[in-house]
């Protein structure tokens, strides 16, 4: 029988012929977590009573969820982590370095072919370099980060092909949140998202981590896409290791086969309280919003922040709005200074924070009283995700928040195509 992608990526990293549903003890290439697991991890790390961990290289640690800390349980938190990388000699990125997805990215430390776990759920963002990437539970991250290794159930795959040509004012976002809602939250659980098509070919590797970032809204273990010139130019650029691209083969099974054409695709919204609940934005228009939020794992890189600069550029965000930007790392954030964003943000009425989680996870930067309503680029919008049970979230692309935060209400970035 012939194989996915991840059947070849798990073949390699077993040294046996894996197919769907084997249970396989695998080489872990890299491994991460950040400061909402980090602490699990090494206390789990330490009830083993190892000596070291297996490959101080294969693993590091961001602070970036609750960055800067915002209480003093968390800063002990962080100071855990800090003395715990000077112990062993292991990688710690501190405040201000940003997302954790974001900075292993740019880091160069996800290559294609490669088999990585985080204690993070939007580890599968690396798909979008041809990785076999997937969250875990902190102690299955410890156990990979004594032995290098650890156990998996090689997950089904469903393909997905998107074709067409998006109109201006549609983006990826837009892609993944239709996908979302018509696969639902659990239309995907434990298996395997491939990515493909003259669509998603199209599409920067920004565009293609936003989408493969979400592959967990629909339980999946991860989104994967194919190298190709585009990938392969990123990943020299981010000075990876030497790439080892895997494509599947063509009579490769499949448990399901979904094909789109997004060529008449209006920007999409997902309503309250899931991620599946979406809709066409025309569906919501004029929806009041008290705050607007772009940044986050999913869209918090410089091409989204430049799409919201290109609709707030000589504009004021509207009366009563609170507009908060993060960018997703450092870097991102100085290309947005040096470019002109940061002073466009600025002028417009926002409020620009360090590099970080921000306020996606709810511990600060934003958190939302009883009845508020948001619209964020975040990837989930379950209650209380930005802090407040009783606030209520919408997601969508950086385009329809932009144009949000100067109408105060839901708003259709179409309206801005000159400007895109």
């Amino acid at each position: 029988m012939r194989q996915t992608i991840v059947e070849k990526i798990f073949s390699e990293h077993s040294g046996k012929r894996a197919k769907a549903g084997d249970i396989v003890i695998a080489e872990v290439d890299f491994c991460l977590g950040q400061d909402g697991t980090s602490g699990l991890i090494i206390d789990s790390f330490r009830r083993m009573n190892v000596s070291g961990v297996a490959s101080r290289e294969k693993f590091c640690m961001v602070i970036d969820h609750s960055s800067p800390s915002p209480n003093i349980g968390v800063s002990d938190i962080h100071c855990k982590m800090r003395n715990f990388a000077r112990e062993y000699g292991l990688k710690l990125f501190d405040i201000g370095c940003g997302v954790c997805h974001q900075v292993v990215l740019e880091e160069g430390f996800v290559t294609s072919g490669n088999l990585v776990i985080g204690a993070d759920s939007h580890t599968c963002t690396y798909g979008a370099l041809n990785a076999f990437s997937s969250g875990v539970g902190s102690t299955d991250l410890a156990i990979t980060l004594t032995s290098g290794k650890n156990w998996f159930r090689v997950p089904e795959t469903i393909k997905i092909i998107c074709s067409g040509e998006l109109s201006k004012g549609v983006y990826s976002k837009d892609v993944v949140l239709h996908i979302a809602g018509d696969i639902g939250a659990d239309g995907a659980t434990y298996k395997a998202l491939e990515l493909e098509g003259d669509l998603v070919n199209g599409f920067s590797m920004d565009g293609r981590f936003t989408i493969c970032n979400m592959a967990v809204e629909m339980g999946a273990k991860c989104g994967i896409m194919r190298a190709d010139k585009k990938t392969l130019a990123w990943l020299k650029k981010h000075n990876a290791a030497e790439p080892v691209p895997v494509e599947a083969d063509e009579d490769a099974r499949y448990t399901g086969i979904y094909e789109y054409d997004f060529t008449e695709l209006s920007p999409k919204v997902a309503k309250p309280h899931t991620v599946d609940n979406v809709c066409d934005v025309e569906e919501v228009l004029e929806t009041h919003m008290d705050e607007v939020y772009i940044g986050t794992c999913t869209n918090g890189r410089f091409e989204d922040l430049e799409i919201a600069a290109r609709i707030l550029k000589g504009q004021k965000i509207a009366s009563g709005m609170k507009l908060i930007i993060t960018p997703a790392s450092r870097s991102i954030y100085l290309e947005a200074a040096k470019k002109g964003l940061i002073d466009i943000f600025i002028d417009a009425g926002a409020v620009v924070n360090n590099p970080g989680c921000g306020p996606c996870v709810g511990t600060h930067q934003g958190v939302l009283a009883d009845g508020e309503n948001a619209f964020s680029t975040a990837n989930r919008n379950f209650k209380g995700r930005m802090g407040n049970p009783n606030g209520n979230i919408y997601l969508g692309s950086p385009a329809t928040a932009a144009a949000t935060a100067l109408a105060g209400a839901i708003a259709d970035p179409r309206e801005y195509r000159r400007k895109l």
